[in-house]
């Protein structure tokens, strides 16, 4: 008889499709399979072709079962791409007990009023997070359950997309005969693989570079205030380096890895005058490690560009006391955590996953990370009949993660 799986996420990225299959170790999550193989039929982070996405999402699936010895029933999956949006929103309903004692029935009543904002053409809410309820015009309440008052509020963030986009990520699910657990926007699976729960509380930005897009999302209290896509990565940066360099895209990727640097100033210390690199293709090409740095450092300073823009938008800009955590794959160059430092003016770190094993210790698995988090979040996920050696699973998963969930 198959064993059991329990979490299955699918990261779909503009370079990578990236599988984990995880379920509790004695340690922990353990990870029981963890495979990624090239994009196809996705751009910039949207799936465009569900039917060519869903042959790549086939093939790890196989893979992973014959790894596990497990059958894959059910994922959880990132969706992404600069169509995805944030609004501010708010909600108002009368509490419906005659005791006046405040319902869950009265709090799904709330969270369902925020959601009528104006949308764009085609465009449709992924989920709601709410930032404060008001309880008879008592701001501040996180959780209003069973306090007594006549009139409800809250106050809560709204994330959606495009629906083509959106459906065509529920299509290719659809089209591998798997369960779709949920649908989690990227900059928000990022943030809760890489934050502490004290950063989210002081206040706190990720910023995840992938190779076709660049995501943000914005913290406070617990809180998310703020999220957006930008449609530039580190697939750009190669694409300046192929162009500057008159190169073939392939030797410059190789480039950008091997002698990669965001910081021009921090390469011109390491070179004398005129030093260059030596590559033996089937010529010897050269090229000046200095300029290949100010080619990466201007891609960057253009992302951060949007990235300041965003936070000035919300009132963040220079104020988020525990500054900026960087991710994703594009996060792995050389001084980008001075670079951002530098053009930010915020405290930042290299946000690696948390809470995972030693093989999951990569920037680029920051989504996976966090689709597995909200996978153990989600008790509906864990029936009470199933129990591993004695324990209501839910119970257990949740104790582990007690240090890294809010």
């Amino acid at each position: 008889m198959a064993k059991k799986i329990f979490l299955s996420a699918i990261d779909i990225g503009s370079s990578k499709i990236k599988l984990a299959i995880a379920r509790e170790g004695k340690e922990g999550i353990e990870i029981l399979s963890n495979l990624q193989i090239p994009s196809f039929g996705v751009r910039r982070g949207v799936v465009i072709n569900p039917e060519k996405t869903a042959e790549k999402i086939d093939f790890l699936i196989e893979k992973a079962q014959e790894e596990t010895g497990g059958k894959i029933r059910e994922v959880i999956v990132n969706i992404g791409g600069a169509h995805l949006f944030s609004k501010n929103s708010r909600g108002l309903v009368s509490v419906s007990r005659a005791d006046q004692k405040i319902s869950q029935q009265d709090i799904n009543r709330v969270l369902e009023a925020s959601k009528t904002v104006s949308l764009g053409s085609n465009q449709e809410i992924l989920d709601i997070f709410p930032k404060e309820f008001i309880v008879d015009g008592q701001r501040g309440i996180k959780n209003p359950l069973d306090l007594n008052g006549v009139r409800l509020e809250v106050e809560a963030v709204v994330v959606g997309g495009f629906s083509p986009y959106i459906r065509n990520c529920r299509e290719t699910i659809s089209l591998c005969d798997l369960s779709l657990i949920d649908l989690v926007p990227t900059p928000l699976a990022s943030a809760l693989g890489v934050l502490r729960s004290r950063e989210k509380e002081l206040g706190v930005a990720v910023v995840d570079i992938g190779a076709g897009t660049t995501n943000l999302c914005v913290f406070e209290e617990q809180n998310l205030i703020h999220l957006a896509v930008f449609p530039m990565g580190s697939a750009n940066i190669t694409n300046d380096i192929a162009i500057c360099l008159k190169i073939d895209i392939d030797l410059a990727e190789r480039i950008k890895i091997k002698y990669g640097s965001c910081l021009k100033e921090k390469a011109e210390k390491r070179l004398h005058k005129n030093e260059k690199i030596k590559i033996e293709t089937k010529e010897i090409f050269s090229f000046s490690k200095k300029l290949l740095a100010q080619i990466i450092e201007a891609r960057i300073v253009e992302i951060f560009k949007e990235v300041q823009k965003e936070l000035k938008k919300i009132g963040k800009d220079q104020k988020l006391p525990a500054g900026v955590v960087l991710t994703g794959g594009g996060a792995k160059l050389p001084y980008l955590k001075e670079l951002a430092k530098k053009y930010l003016r915020l405290p930042c770190r290299i946000g690696y996953p948390i809470g995972f094993p030693s093989q999951f210790n990569d920037l680029s698995f920051s989504v996976l990370a966090g689709l597995i988090l909200r996978t153990v979040e989600r008790e509906d996920f864990f029936p009470e009949e199933k129990v591993l050696n004695g324990k209501k699973i839910f119970e257990h998963i949740k104790k582990i993660f007690k240090f890294f969930l809010p």
